[in-house]
């Protein structure tokens, strides 16, 4: 799945905090959207959907960290806690989409996301056939709506922009390997 999929799911996760501690809302939408992108960074520093993708690992810290928040809740706190739980979302996520080659389409790749305390990969599931399918363009308009209704500012501008970018990749994706000479 896209990036952008992912950081909005990430944002809907924060939505209903805007009526449970609107004061702590600004925070974990930070955490939720760098937490949902974070991941893909392994795009470009070692190994995609193994480097930094961590299913078990970031999901306990999410655990471990939102009961903290719970107890004594902070910006910091709660800001950290959804940038765990967004981060692990996504890697848990990416399981259910393409495998993690260049030209998904294609399906050569057996490797959807890599689980560490089990040292192996998952098998990818295709419910999202490769990023920037319509259907995951789809998820991206989906859950956009609930932060760009509750969220304004900078994180409903982020929205705004994770749409604008979530479209043209789509438009463009099959055509990009070909573009980059990959």
């Amino acid at each position: 799945m896209m990036a952008t999929t992912h950081a909005a799911v990430g944002l809907t996760l924060v939505v209903p905090l805007m009526w449970v501690a609107p004061e702590l809302a600004g925070a974990a939408a930070v955490g939720a959207l760098v937490g949902g992108v974070f991941p893909d960074v392994d795009l470009f520093v070692g190994v995609h959907r193994k480097s930094l993708h961590f299913p078990v690992y970031y999901t306990v810290a999410a655990v471990l960290v939102g009961s903290v928040a719970l107890v004594s809740p902070s910006p910091v706190a709660v800001g950290v806690a959804f940038f765990f739980l967004s981060a692990g979302l996504h890697s848990i996520t990416d399981w259910f989409g393409a495998g993690d080659e260049l030209r998904p389409w294609d399906r050569t790749s057996d490797r959807a996301v890599y689980v560490h305390p089990a040292k192996r990969w998952l098998r990818p599931r295709y419910l999202v056939r490769y990023d920037g399918a319509p259907e995951d363009l789809g998820l991206t308009l989906l859950f956009a709506i609930p932060p760009l209704l509750v969220f304004d500012g900078g994180i409903r501008l982020a929205v705004v922009a994770g749409v604008a970018i979530a479209l043209f990749y789509t438009g463009f994706r099959k055509r990009m390997p070909d573009w980059f000479g990959i």
